[in-house]
């Protein structure tokens, strides 16, 4: 789809200026708020700030289509695909890879690797995220392995960041974490923010923005617990500081007090192992799974956590759900 069609204008509703171009673009808030941040959404020409409030009948240009960044550099980086289609597909990111550039991380990130394919199989990535984001509809930290989604067209890109954004999109990840969980299954809604003491760390802040997490031990052994977790919301650090909450550090995890893990682990024992979503493409209810990565499998067995008769996904994959 051409750049010109992906800039659409219309009159704004009363209100703030977040929820106008929300309105006008068909997009959720959060998205309306970074176009605005990007100077990609104008009101009567001029760049406004989200919490302004509009008397209504104001102009709405919104641009969709974020411009190339031709500072990325596309490189030839091997990729594991658990699903492709036409209009997407979803990677098993090892832990290590940088999801797109930043200060210290200007190549050898996952965009680098999908730029690279992108030009390889002659394929486009969704354009509509930002500059910097060809494809990305959300992110794993650096030391997180697992499932994360790209968007091949701005079709496919809005209709996954919408699911993310009302939610509908499930996330199981598992994490092995010190100490004894307070049940067998648990539900932490506990405000996130930026941690006073270390501005680098997330922590349960009064005043930050309400978080949700989920989870469920799977086994237990020599004071760790292996769990599995549900993100509700979507917030930076999320199950790192939801857990360090409940005095449950991920092992591995050096910045939130997790310490080395067993086998000397020394990065957080957090993986993305399960998606659902709806295909862009037609709707379909899509299962993409991961198994436990050979140093996070490593680290289970030498604590000596059983998972036997555990629902642990096995291999890489994705199947259409019935």
């Amino acid at each position: 789809m051409a750049a010109a069609d992906r800039t659409v204008e219309g009159p704004a509703p009363a209100g703030r200026v977040d929820l106008a171009v929300s309105s006008v673009g068909g997009i959720s808030r959060a998205h309306a708020q970074r176009l605005i941040g990007d100077g990609r959404a104008l009101v009567d020409g001029e760049r406004r700030r989200s919490s302004d409030r509009l008397a209504g009948g104001e102009t709405v240009r919104v641009e969709l289509t974020a411009p190339a960044d031709e500072s990325l550099v596309p490189e030839s980086i091997p990729l594991d695909v658990a699903y492709e289609d036409g209009t997407m597909l979803i990677v098993d990111k090892p832990a290590g890879l940088v999801v797109h550039p930043s200060a210290g991380h200007g190549t050898g990130t996952l965009v680098n690797a999908l730029l690279g394919r992108s030009i390889e199989r002659g394929e486009p990535l969704g354009s509509i995220a930002g500059v910097g984001r060809p494809g990305i509809v959300h992110r794993l930290d650096k030391e997180t392995s697992g499932l994360i989604v790209v968007a091949k067209t701005d079709d496919a890109q809005a209709s996954l960041m919408r699911q993310f954004g009302e939610r509908t999109i499930e996330k199981e990840y598992l994490a092995l974490v010190r100490g004894e969980a307070p049940s067998p299954r648990g539900r932490v809604e506990a405000p996130i923010g930026r941690d006073p003491r270390d501005r680098q760390r997330m922590a349960v802040v009064a005043g930050g923005r309400a978080s949700t997490t989920e989870y469920e031990v799977l086994g237990t052994a020599n004071g760790y617990a292996l769990l599995s977790l549900r993100p509700l919301t979507g917030r930076t650090h999320q199950i790192r500081a939801h857990l360090s909450y409940l005095g449950l550090p991920i092992a591995g995890d050096l910045r939130y007090g997790g310490g080395e893990g067993p086998g000397g682990l020394r990065r957080q024992f957090l993986h993305a192992a399960r998606l659902r979503l709806e295909r862009p493409s037609d709707g379909q209810r899509l299962h993409a799974w991961s198994g436990l990565p050979a140093d996070l499998e490593a680290c289970r067995s030498i604590a000596g956590v059983d998972v036997a008769g555990t629902r642990l996904p096995e291999g890489v994959g994705a199947e259409v759900e019935a």
